[in-house]
């Protein structure tokens, strides 16, 4: 017999069934309803010999009073069902939750060994007790001769490994488990862990956070539905109102129905351990999400496992405060980022999974048991913990989830938990870092003050050279002027004879003659007296032009004391 697809709505008035039914005769289908228990059989075209049966256990009572209704949709192939509410307005709880809506297979022994009474009933007042998750637990005392020790979910599973002791290594840090004892295991981890921890590792996460910083403002999924949710809260306290937050998709539906239905006979002490490792798990996974921004990659499972001593070192914790310390211990031992603010990033995380009630619950979990699922080694994970998780937590209440979500928030965390002396380690780090960064300023500093006294060195060498050059090169310079000049007067002195005229211009500013023009020159100043006698007018223009030529020729590039020499044309 085949289970087919379904899924189930409601309203005020109706419960709705839609079972997927491609490849049946509409014809032939039988359908049987009476309080909680729905029945449903169709016989496909070709499979004459496999019959579709959907056996039910209704959250809530229907009752067939002529209002029912059956149609087929040859198209989608689907039958949907709307079944009469036997109280009108009841809200059926869990229609989500499908493993736990199929009904249990029954034992083929005539006479069951163990059977389960009343237990809607009877259990009912046991569920209500509120667990104290804060109290102090008695430690577990081992018998003297064990016959053997147990793990996985509830502790209800014992001799697995021994079957498995190829694959055991790639899957949990313990050897030998069976023969290993639970203080045991927890110091052989506590061992493992201090040995792990490396404080060069932690200061480089804890100085260079950039990309921590940038996974850290990542939002899941739940971070949404949270804010749906707490907005809703001051608008309406209905149950119905939580299915919109937490939708699951056709694949984790269809995982759901592959589940098999069952009870699980737990005392109060391993449910209390059932809820501690939840919590483990769950922010193991938290973590793994915020540090893939949600992205799946083949370091996955190992990152989930390998955080949750639940999962690597079959643990059984006893108060939240231990699971707290577990899991950020080996958050700061064994993954690429171990920084504290992760940490408490999955703490946060955890508590709003947990207040979103069994519904985001079970979608991590599922996500969880895929991520598990398509890795080879980690499938056992799955046998032992994640798939018992997943069908336990359909029956649970989401009250008691509520519960463990504010003791969870109530408890405190900090670094000089963990047992690494963090504190005094980022306290050392930071003051090496402060006399580095002073060491580096006065390094600094005495760089610049060397170039600078080394450049005033050179610039009082450089201006002195400079000074010495410019005094050469001013008496060399004055040499040609008055040689040049000298040329200039003799052809002057020519011209002057040649026109019939005596007077001759001399750079020491001598007079030849009694016609002559008087010409000093010294350092400061230059004067030039013209006689008393008048010269003719062609004349003068002549000796005017000559004259700024052998200024101009005089004058130096780089701004030297140049001979300025003014001619003054005095009439008598």
């Amino acid at each position: 017999m085949i289970t087919p697809a379904f899924e189930l709505t409601q309203d005020p008035d109706f419960l709705t069934i839609i079972i997927k039914v491609p490849y049946a005769r509409a014809s032939e289908f039988d359908l049987y309803f009476e309080g909680e228990d729905f029945k449903f059989y169709a016989k496909p075209y070709f499979l004459r010999q496999v019959v579709e049966v959907l056996r039910l256990t209704l959250p809530g009572r229907v009752v067939e009073d002529g209002r029912e209704k059956a149609s087929y949709n040859t198209d989608k192939g689907t039958f949907t069902i709307q079944l009469p509410k036997e109280i009108p307005g009841q809200y059926f709880e869990g229609l989500d939750m499908l493993t736990s809506l199929l009904a249990p297979k029954k034992s083929r022994s005539a006479k069951p060994l163990v059977e389960e009474i009343a237990a809607s009933a009877e259990v009912s007042e046991e569920e209500e007790e509120e667990f104290d998750w804060e109290i102090e637990q008695t430690p577990y005392k081992e018998s003297a001769q064990p016959l053997q020790n147990c793990y996985g979910f509830g502790n209800l599973r014992s001799g697995v490994f021994q079957r498995l002791q190829d694959e055991l290594s790639d899957v949990i840090d313990i050897r030998d488990p069976d023969q290993i004892p639970v203080d045991e295991r927890r110091r052989r981890r506590l061992a493992a862990e201090a040995a792990k921890f490396d404080p060069d590792h932690y200061l480089a996460d804890f100085f260079e956070d950039e990309a921590i910083q940038h996974v850290l403002k990542y939002k899941p999924w739940w971070v949404d539905a949270h804010k749906k949710m707490t907005a809703l809260q001051g608008e309406s306290h209905q149950e119905e109102d939580t299915p919109k937050f937490v939708v699951f998709s056709e694949e984790e539906r269809e995982q759901l129905r592959k589940f098999t239905n069952k009870s699980y006979l737990l005392d109060k002490r391993s449910c209390h351990h059932v809820y501690l490792g939840l919590i483990d798990i769950l922010l193991a996974y938290c973590y793994e999400i915020c540090v893939n921004e949600g992205e799946k990659n083949v370091e996955s499972s190992w990152n989930i496992r390998k955080l949750s001593a639940t999962l690597c070192w079959l643990e059984s914790f006893s108060n939240i405060h231990d699971v707290l310390i577990s899991f950020g211990r080996r958050v700061l031992c064994y993954p690429l980022y171990r920084h504290f603010g992760l940490v408490t990033r999955a703490l946060n995380d955890t508590a709003m999974i947990l207040q979103l009630g069994k519904a985001g619950v079970l979608k991590c979990l599922l996500d969880i048991h895929k991520i598990f699922r398509e890795n080879d080694p980690a499938y056992i994970l799955n046998d032992l913990f994640i798939t018992d998780y997943c069908i336990w937590i359909q029956k649970s209440k989401s009250r008691k989830l509520a519960a463990l979500s504010e003791s969870l928030q109530k408890t405190t965390l900090t670094k000089s938990h963990l047992g690494f002396e963090l504190e005094e380690l980022e306290a050392a780090a930071l003051l090496v870092q402060e006399e580095e960064s002073l060491l580096r300023a006065a390094g600094t500093v005495s760089k610049q003050q060397l170039p600078s006294s080394e450049s005033e060195t050179s610039d009082s060498e450089e201006s002195s050279s400079t000074s010495s050059s410019e005094t050469e090169g001013s008496d060399s310079d004055e040499l040609e002027s008055s040689a040049s000049e000298d040329g200039k007067k003799n052809s002057l002195q020519g011209t002057l004879q040649g026109e019939g005229t005596a007077p001759l211009i001399d750079c020491n500013g001598l007079r030849q003659g009694t016609n002559s023009l008087a010409f000093e020159v010294s350092d400061e100043k230059s004067k030039v007296s013209l006689p008393s006698t008048s010269v003719p007018g062609k004349l003068i223009e002549e000796l005017e032009k000559q004259m700024h030529t052998a200024i101009r020729l005089s004058e130096q590039p780089e701004g030297l004391a140049t001979a300025s020499c003014v001619l003054q044309e005095q009439e008598e």
